[in-house]
């Protein structure tokens, strides 16, 4: 087990649900280990716009309000067939079938990206680790074809579906889940499609969802169809615009209740860095969708509170040492009884040295406990590697130490490795450093 974010299990993670990176077009399943999986893409901060999205994490609950992050899964660097710039990792799906799982994601093969869309595949025997590049589905892709959606029936039976740009397609894979069965063929009945589509099943009948042209902010809509491959009959909308103006989610029931999964950009207010939310879904005695409700709260626990882990090893602050080059600040960050604070000016950094990777390293969860006024964020540094922005978020004072972050990356084995914050985005004061090692991967 990894690292929990300390919440009761009477309260609800809010929206959005995972503030450590900016992540958007959330993929939500439920596997057969009982925990609910989401795979979003994940924009890098500072943005350059959608092409340097990359680093495909997953993230996991059992009780949706307790989310761990399982870790980066794939980037483009490990993509032999890809973009030579790398970039474009947009968004995934993951499917399952006879102990494997299957990572689909839409990558450009070439620099004219737009136009060199191919569907991607990773497989692993875990759903949230391990997964190795197998290639990429022939036969299928080009201009604008993307978000991959993959539905494995009842039957066992496995169909795609993709598309962008106002065309949208579905096929029968094989049983390999590599191949495509016969010729794709076009989505029909969809009213407005734009992108983002994904299937689930209820009650004998498939729904289709995917985001509409809505000017300047999509929406989300849905139909459904007696069969998956259609013919598919419009039913509306189910999740009006949020602030940001690109719209993708999914749908998934886990524990009796389904959910609906979306991403907003509340946090930055920036379209190009956004961040991934679930709020309650429910139909009507038709098996109509009633509309969804965002809300800010996010949605009440399922389950218990995980107990903390006993690997887990906290750091206090006296362990670290502050540096930088701000005149204001004592080396960088200012001190005080149990934290480092004002972590605000440019290059200011508390750093942890022989921070334990444990006997054979790997994958560990890092988590930082805060007090910020301010929407503040810090970058976080392992062994000299950026792993992109830890978002936080005010805690309405300095002396209210509830604010948390946490992400997972790899360490090196022993009391060798190094984690640095660095400030210079607003004011934060740090509290203490948790580290805590994940299990082996398969």
């Amino acid at each position: 087990m990894g690292a929990f974010m300390a919440i009761s299990p009477a309260c609800s993670a809010g929206n959005p649900f995972i503030t450590s990176i900016y992540t958007a077009d959330p993929s939500a399943h439920v596997w057969a280990d009982g925990r609910l999986y989401v795979y979003p893409c994940h924009d890098i901060d500072p943005p350059r716009g959608c092409d340097l999205m990359d680093r495909y994490h997953v993230f996991s609950t059992d009780d949706m309000v307790t989310w761990k992050d399982e870790g980066e899964i794939l980037r483009a660097s490990q993509v032999p067939w890809g973009r030579p710039q790398g970039g474009f990792m947009w968004a995934p799906d993951c499917g399952y079938k006879n102990g494997t799982y299957y990572f689909y994601f839409p990558h450009p093969s070439g620099s004219n990206w737009n136009n060199t869309w191919k569907i991607g595949i990773a497989t692993s025997t875990d759903p949230a680790r391990g997964f190795t590049n197998l290639g990429y589905i022939p036969g299928i892709g080009g201009s604008s074809m993307i978000d991959p959606s993959v539905f494995v029936d009842t039957d066992g039976q496995a169909y795609l579906y993709y598309g962008g740009g106002s065309r949208c397609a579905e096929v029968k894979l094989q049983t390999n889940m590599i191949e495509i069965d016969g010729a794709a063929q076009p989505v029909t009945g969809l009213e407005d499609f734009h992108e983002a589509t994904r299937v689930f099943k209820r009650n004998g009948v498939y729904y289709l969802t995917y985001a509409d042209n809505y000017r300047g902010h999509n929406r989300l809509r849905y139909a459904t169809s007696s069969n998956p491959l259609g013919p598919w009959t419009s039913k509306g909308i189910y999740l009006d615009p949020t602030d940001c103006d690109t719209s993708h989610g999914s749908v998934v029931e886990y524990k009796g209740q389904w959910y609906a999964f979306y991403h907003n950009c509340s946090i930055s207010h920036r379209g190009t860095l956004r961040s991934i939310c679930v709020d309650l879904l429910n139909f009507d005695t038709n098996g109509d969708i009633l509309k969804v409700v965002q809300t800010t709260n996010g949605v009440p626990s399922v389950g218990q509170t995980p107990a903390p882990n006993p690997k887990s090893v906290k750091y206090a602050i006296a362990q670290a040492r502050a540096g930088g080059g701000a005149s204001k600040l004592i080396n960088g960050a200012a001190w005080g009884r149990e934290c480092v604070h004002n972590l605000d000016v440019t290059d200011s950094f508390m750093q942890f040295d022989a921070v334990d990777g444990g006997p054979s390293g790997g994958l560990a969860t890092i988590d930082v406990d805060f007090a910020a006024l301010d929407n503040a964020k810090l970058r976080l540094t392992v062994n000299g590697s950026n792993y992109s922005f830890i978002n936080t978020l005010s805690t309405g004072g300095w002396s209210n130490y509830t604010g948390h972050s946490s992400l997972t990356v790899p360490l090196e084995p022993g009391k060798t490795n190094v984690v640095m914050f660095t400030g210079g985005h607003k004011g934060v004061d740090v509290d203490y450093m948790t580290v805590t090692p994940l299990p082996p991967g398969p």
